[in-house]
């Protein structure tokens, strides 16, 4: 009876050491909680959709980065020390994902992001890689809609200085819309701010004076631009607001009210707008799930999960060197935001969507190649 007992223990260590591990490290709590929380639903669906690679169980460990740069770089560490992960998942939020992607190549270990677009996130870096558009291509698009599509002529931003997606997003509408109206004074001014403020008074009383066309709000956190969006209307401000990824989570709706209604934003992600046959399984399997919309970032959380086990499948490895190895040959993966391949860069060269707050719901409005 001993000799069985020990027999089942060893299949058992056998079954528990063999399943492969993914880590996830997302802002579950904190400013950026509401775009962490929609990404990790988007993951865990996927590990439950497709929960073995290479005849191995895939098991998530997954970290709160809690909205913490020093946290995330932290998780990461864990990840990979504690946890041996084969590979990383995250961060929404690209100061969370600097430092995480800092950590993860320093190690070996590669490490996919869902939405940060900052380009210092996979910069330099061979073991980084991500799923999403990056924000010189983002800032081009909203910069060129405003003037084509909007005919504004000129712009003012209010930017994030502690974040470096919304400083760097910020840099990129500016020199594409001057580029696109031909004239260097087309940015009427950029006024900042301390992520988490609750008073814009200041930057919107210089915003006002200018009267711009369009009012450009790159916010690391939805909380602060629908903030401003709304102390900007009690002002009497009538720009037309534009804004970056980060604004595509319902809460934007309920914090700003009728003061974001027929503001417009960048986006990764639409049912309308994808068309691949994964596009169709995921929206059918979130919706039965959730009961509720995806959002771009559930769908890219999706899609770095996929693309992980894709590498694993042809690497058929799951040592990390050897996921980083197919990854970056990575061409044409159809995944549900679209046909995925990764730039010498590890960046996904990917549309961008343009979506319009009409109603209280997100209208797409237009597709923009890269």
């Amino acid at each position: 009876m001993k000799k069985v007992f020990l027999i089942l223990l060893m299949l058992l260590t056998v079954v528990v050491f063999s399943a492969i591990r993914i880590g996830v490290f997302e802002p579950l709590t904190g400013a950026f909680a509401a775009g962490g929380q929609l990404t990790l639903k988007g993951i865990r669906l996927a590990n439950e959709m497709f929960p073995t690679v290479i005849n191995q169980k895939v098991e998530l460990i997954v970290l709160d980065n809690k909205t913490d740069k020093v946290e995330a770089a932290n998780a990461v560490t864990r990840l990979i020390q504690v946890y041996n992960v084969s590979a990383v998942i995250g961060s929404y939020g690209s100061s969370l994902a600097i430092p995480g992607s800092e950590v993860a190549n320093r190690m070996k270990v590669p490490m996919m992001g869902c939405s940060p677009t900052n380009p210092l996130v996979t910069k330099d870096k061979e073991y980084v890689f991500r799923v999403c558009f990056i924000d010189p291509f983002q800032g081009r698009v909203m910069a060129k809609f405003a003037v084509e599509t909007l005919g504004a002529k000129t712009a003012y931003i209010i930017q994030d200085i502690s974040s470096d997606y919304s400083v760097g997003l910020a840099h990129y509408f500016r020199n594409s819309f001057i580029e696109f109206t031909k004239n260097s004074k087309a940015v009427l001014g950029v006024a900042s701010y301390q992520g988490g403020d609750q008073d814009f008074t200041a930057q919107l009383t210089l915003a006002k004076a200018k009267n711009p066309d369009v009012l450009f709000i790159p916010a690391g956190s939805y909380g602060d631009a629908a903030l401003i969006m709304k102390q900007a209307r009690e002002m009497g401000i009538k720009s037309v607001f534009l804004g970056g990824d980060t604004w595509e989570v319902p809460e934007i709706i309920d914090v700003g009210g009728d003061a974001v209604e027929g503001a417009y934003f960048s986006t990764h992600f639409d049912e309308k707008a994808m068309t691949t046959e994964m596009t169709k399984k995921f929206v059918d399997a979130y919706k039965k799930k959730y009961n509720e919309e995806p959002s771009a970032f559930a769908a890219l959380g999706f899609d770095a999960y996929l693309v992980i086990l894709d590498a694993i499948k042809r690497a058929k490895s799951a040592k990390p060197e050897d996921i980083k190895n197919a990854l970056a040959v990575t061409k044409g993966f159809q995944g549900a935001t679209g046909s995925i391949t990764f730039d010498e860069n590890g960046d996904a060269v990917k549309d961008a969507i343009v979506k319009k707050i009409e109603n209280g719901k997100f209208k797409l409005i237009s597709i923009v190649k890269p």
